[in-house]
């Protein structure tokens, strides 16, 4: 005979329900300069995200998913640290808002520009559709080649002839 079983165990445990996905998004800028994320958070934590900057000629683009061959995620408390091979990105989630800081993101991956990098912060606010943004758009500016930059000129001081 088969052991008895309780009425607990004959009943099925329902799976808990996976939690909400929050989608937040913001804006900041004109259609020529412009700064954008969209970020998707469920149970508190960040998922993915999708960067996107213009200033003419020039546009950045960046979109990362946690548990993608291409990024690193770990998380302790209200943090998240997400490395790639192309820099590192350190968010925090807050009630009222998720903050991104790009820390020596490389700009020739992401912006198909000349070598340089991205660092700054943007912050989407819960309920509000401008974005916070501090330096990441100074990604976009050209950063001059030492190479191709002239040697400074030997300058002569011409001292003024007493006698005028």
């Amino acid at each position: 005979m088969y052991p008895a079983t309780t009425l607990a165990q004959k009943k099925k445990v329902k799976a808990k329900p996976p939690a909400r996905l929050e989608r937040l998004m913001c804006t900041r800028g004109t259609e020529d300069e412009q700064a954008r994320i969209a970020v998707e958070v469920r149970g508190g934590r960040v998922q993915s995200f999708a960067y996107y900057s213009k200033k003419k000629p020039r546009t950045c683009s960046v979109h990362i998913q946690r548990d993608d061959a291409y990024s690193t995620w770990s998380d302790e408390g209200r943090f998240t640290k997400v490395t790639t091979e192309t820099g590192d990105f350190l968010i925090e989630n807050r009630p009222k808002y998720v903050k991104f800081l790009f820390r020596d993101v490389d700009r020739m991956h992401y912006c198909g520009t000349e070598i340089g990098r991205i660092n700054g912060t943007l912050t989407v606010t819960r309920g509000k559709r401008d974005c916070v943004i501090e330096k990441l758009m100074d990604a976009h500016q050209e950063e001059p080649d030492p190479i191709l930059q002239p040697a400074p000129q030997d300058r002569v001081e011409q001292k003024p002839d007493p006698r005028s």
